[in-house]
Formats: structure tokens, C-alpha cells, sequence
């Protein structure tokens, strides 16, 4: 089978002040504090995740 996809996500925004269920999101990704990077793989949910807080973190393929 072939490898799966990777992204990186970086959080280039902080979290204080936004939802929780945002921060919860953040989280999940395994993002702990500010410019701080994970890859992850590219699944419909982490997709979703991205989605919900795109304008706390930057991504790339």
C-alpha cells in the first residue's frame, strides 16, 4: 500500500479568546503553543479540522 499523505500544519495565531470546541480543534491536531509545527496525515476529518480553525493555522501539502 502507499504511503499516506502527509500535511503540515503550523499555528501561526494564538488560541486564547476563541471557542473552545476551536482550541479542542487545535488540540486534536496536535498543536501545543504558537509556531509550533505537526504533520498529520491527510484524512477527510483532519481535513475538517483544518477547516474549522483555518484562519488560526497555516497549512501546506
Amino acid at each position: 500500500m502507499a504511503e499516506a499523505k502527509k500535511l503540515k500544519v503550523t499555528l501561526v495565531k494564538s488560541v486564547i479568546g476563541t471557542k473552545q470546541s476551536h482550541r479542542d480543534c487545535v488540540r486534536g491536531l496536535g498543536l501545543r503553543r504558537m509556531n509550533h509545527t505537526v504533520e498529520v496525515e491527510d484524512t477527510p476529518a483532519v481535513r475538517g479540522m483544518i477547516n474549522k480553525v483555518y484562519y488560526l493555522v497555516k497549512c501546506e501539502a
